[in-house]
C-alpha cells in the first residue's frame, strides 16, 4: 500500500509558521505541504519554495484555499484577531484545523470554533506545545499516578524581564486580543490546567499594568531592540489569580517587561496533599517520606524513557506536528483538545475583563 499522506493548507507564513510549523511538518513522513496562504504574497511564495510540494499552490485569500477539496488540514498561523472565523470557515469547508495559540481572543469566539468542529465532525486542536517539553510531560505523568494527591495550589508563571516582541502585531492590542497574558501567560497556563487535570473555573481576579510601555528607548533594555511606544497598545504585564469551583487556586504571572530578576518562560508549579512539584530548576518533586522531607530531581536529558513517546532527540514542536499528524491518520483524539484550550480563553478573558472593572469575574 502507498504510504498515507496528509495534504496542508498553511494559512498565514508569518513568524510562528517559519519558526515552529512548517520545519516540524517538514519532518513528518505523512506530512505534505500542499497550499500556502498570505496576505503579502511574497511571504506564501516562500513557503511554497521553501516546505511546500513541486506544485504547491500560493494564495492571498484563504477562501480560494479552502475551495480546494484535496486539502485534508488547514493550520491557522495569523494573528489572534483571525483564529475564529478562518478556524469556523476552514472546518465548515471539511478540513480539521490545527490553530495556533491562544485559541481565540474571547470565550464568544472559541465556542464558534468548537461548535464548527462538532457540527462538521472533524478535529480540532491549539499549538499548545509547551506541553511536549519533558519536563512538562514527566509532571504529567507524576500528577496523573496520583504522586502529588489533591492539587490545591498552583502557580502558572510566564515572566520575561525585558523581552518585548517588536515584530508583526505582537503589541497591537486590538489585533491580538492583549499582551503577555494572551502571548505567552497563555501558555504558563495551559500547562497548570493540564497538570491539575482541572477544567473548571469559578471566579478570577485580574490586574494589567501599561506602566513600561512608554519608555524611551535608551531605558528600555529590550531583548529584541527598542519598541515603538506609539505601537505598544498591549499591557506589558498582567497578574491573576484564580479560584476553581473545588476550592483550587492558581496564582498566574505574565509579562514581557517587568523590573523583576529569574526570568521564568512557560512554566508550572503544583503543591497537593501528599506532594509538590515544580519546574524552578528541572522537574523538582518534594514531599515527606519516613518522616522526612525530600526532594527528588529525575534526570531528563536521556533519550528514549518511558514517558517519552518519540526519538529522544525530539523536539516539543515536531513532537506536537508528529502527534497531531498521527490523530488524523488513526482518528484517534488530538493531544490537545479543543475544549481544554477553550477553558484557558475564558480565564484569559476572565482576568482581562477584571483588569477593567476592578472587580472578581464570575464564569457561572
Amino acid at each position: 500500500m502507498a504510504e498515507r499522506k496528509v495534504r496542508i493548507g498553511i494559512i498565514g507564513c508569518g513568524g510562528i509558521a517559519n519558526g515552529k510549523h512548517m520545519p516540524s511538518l517538514k519532518k513528518v513522513p505523512e506530512a505534505e505541504m500542499v497550499a500556502f496562504c498570505d496576505l503579502v504574497e511574497e511571504r506564501a511564495i516562500k513557503a511554497a519554495k521553501d516546505y511546500g510540494t513541486a506544485d504547491a499552490k500560493v494564495y492571498t485569500d484563504y477562501k480560494e484555499l479552502l475551495k480546494d477539496e484535496t486539502i485534508e488540514v488547514v493550520h491557522v498561523l495569523t494573528p489572534n484577531r483571525a483564529h475564529s472565523f478562518i478556524t469556523v470557515d476552514a472546518l465548515n469547508a471539511g478540513k480539521h484545523v490545527m490553530c495556533e495559540k491562544p485559541m481565540a481572543i474571547n470565550s464568544e469566539e472559541a465556542l464558534k470554533m468548537i461548535n464548527a468542529a462538532k457540527a462538521n465532525n472533524k478535529k480540532l486542536t491549539i499549538g499548545y506545545q509547551n506541553r511536549q517539553r519533558p519536563d512538562s510531560l514527566y509532571l504529567k505523568q507524576e500528577a496523573d499516578q496520583g504522586t502529588f494527591g489533591d492539587i490545591y495550589y498552583a502557580e502558572a508563571i510566564a515572566i520575561r524581564r525585558r523581552a518585548v516582541p517588536t515584530w508583526g502585531v505582537f503589541i497591537n492590542e486590538y489585533e491580538q486580543g492583549g499582551g503577555p497574558l494572551i502571548d505567552i501567560g497563555t501558555h504558563a497556563l495551559d500547562l497548570t490546567l493540564w497538570t491539575m487535570n482541572n477544567y473548571k473555573p469559578k471566579y478570577c481576579v485580574g490586574t494589567t499594568y501599561h506602566k513600561l510601555n512608554n519608555l524611551p528607548a535608551d531605558e528600555q533594555g529590550n531583548a529584541w531592540g527598542p519598541w515603538d511606544c506609539e505601537k505598544y497598545t498591549a499591557e506589558d504585564c498582567a497578574f491573576g489569580f484564580i479560584v476553581m469551583e473545588d476550592g483550587a487556586t492558581i496564582n498566574l504571572k505574565a509579562s514581557w517587561a517587568i523590573n523583576m530578576l529569574d526570568p521564568r518562560e512557560a512554566i508550572t508549579t503544583v503543591a497537593g496533599t501528599k506532594a509538590g512539584g515544580d519546574m524552578l530548576d528541572g522537574v523538582r518533586i518534594n514531599g515527606i517520606r519516613n518522616g522526612r522531607q525530600y526532594t527528588l530531581k529525575p534526570d531528563l536529558n536521556a533519550g528514549g524513557v518511558a514517558f517519552y513517546d518519540g526519538a529522544g532527540n525530539e523536539d516539543p514542536a515536531g513532537r506536537e506536528a508528529r502527534l497531531w499528524i498521527n490523530a488524523i491518520i488513526n482518528d484517534t483524539e488530538p493531544f490537545v483538545k479543543a475544549e481544554q484550550a477553550f477553558v484557558v480563553t475564558q480565564i484569559l478573558e476572565g482576568i482581562y475583563e477584571s483588569a477593567k472593572t476592578g472587580k472578581p469575574y464570575y464564569f457561572n
